[in-house]
């Protein structure tokens, strides 16, 4: 039985939306697996009856406190010890769930992932990732995409070789091809950082490193699976992503439901039309739900702010996906005989 743990309480328009977006993924999720749900259980229980939907589907854990997005990531953590974040932490490092997500504070959920689940032995820093959508239904890895604004060559290095067994555990590419996102495709491009980078990856027999990556062929496919930058640039280029989305988004007269809805025709008659509209539309972060933690002890997600019920379900049969695939056991054995300098 895999248990998937989701804060109830955590985001600007929970616990609504967070036990609606529960609902709609039980249609989804496998049967071996279960829905865990941490916060005000009596709110809980009304939103259920609200949804005609019964409370057996799910385990709920009651909680009394919430970590608001004001309050300061750590000393919320420590002092509100029966908030839903901290007892979703606790529950995922006591193995009674096998992953844990939320919509709610990011900083907040780093200090979980890092004081109570804590790196894997081997890992310099955790990075946040994101899934980039490609032509023809693929999708690819962009790391980092916040965390570490600054990060030094040795830890871009070491985001390739996580981004690769990430690609390969949970996209089922095999020998993922990764890049590193520099302003140039020749080996002499870059900073100084960029680089120095570029050397250690190119050393790195571990993983397939393709070379430097211009930031034109993200999204395309064709020259790489996963794209290697610091939290800083990574994250200029998720929100300039989401901002694309929102603009054609309101020119495209091809929505999710009625593109779904025209596939049996549309794509056996004009393929590349149908990819180009399904490719924006798999740009919106609803489809994917949050950000993954990769590096930390076990699966950690991290959803936006204002997610909708639809964010809240992706973000569940993500986290269902990530549990399966093993990913952490992988990177725990890839990093176990791998030795990197640690940061000072």
């Amino acid at each position: 039985m895999i248990k998937i743990g989701i804060d109830a309480m955590g985001g600007d328009f929970a616990p609504e939306v967070a036990v609606e977006g529960a609902v709609m993924a039980l249609k989804k999720i496998g049967k071996d697996s279960r829905i865990v749900l941490f916060g005000d259980k009596e709110r809980i229980l009304e939103l259920l009856k609200k949804h005609k939907c019964s409370a057996d589907n799910f385990d709920i854990v009651a909680t009394t406190e919430v970590i608001e997005m004001h309050d300061h990531p750590a000393k919320a953590f420590a002092s509100k010890k029966d908030s839903s974040m901290t007892v979703g932490f606790n529950y995922l490092k006591e193995g009674k769930i096998d992953g844990f997500a939320s919509a709610g504070s990011t900083g907040a959920m780093m200090v979980g992932s890092q004081m109570v689940i804590k790196t894997i032995d081997g890992v310099i820093r955790p990075v946040i990732s994101t899934f980039i959508p490609i032509i023809k239904n693929k999708r690819g890895i962009l790391l980092d995409v916040g965390l570490n604004v600054d990060a030094k060559p040795e830890v871009l290095a070491q985001y390739g070789l996580m981004g690769s067994i990430y690609a390969e555990a949970v996209l089922g590419i095999k020998q993922p091809r990764v890049a590193l996102l520099n302003i140039g495709e020749e080996d002499t491009k870059g900073n100084a950082q960029s680089k120095a980078a570029f050397e250690l990856l190119k050393a790195d027999k571990n993983i397939n490193f393709v070379g430097n990556c211009e930031s034109s062929y993200i999204f395309t496919g064709k020259y790489c699976d996963v794209v290697v930058s610091d939290g800083f640039v990574g994250n200029v280029i998720l929100k300039m992503a989401e901002a694309l989305y929102r603009i054609n988004d309101r020119l495209n007269p091809f929505k999710p439901w009625l593109l779904k809805l025209l596939r049996p025709i549309l794509e056996p008659i004009c393929g590349k039309l149908y990819w180009h509209m399904n490719f924006w539309n798999s740009m919106n972060y609803e489809s994917v739900g949050g950000t993954i933690v990769i590096g930390v002890n076990a699966p950690v997600m991290i959803g936006h702010g204002g997610s909708s019920a639809k964010a809240i379900c992706s973000m569940i049969l993500t986290m269902e996906r990530n549990i399966e695939s093993r990913v952490c056991d992988k990177m725990r054995e890839a990093l176990k005989n791998i030795k990197y300098a640690t940061e000072e």
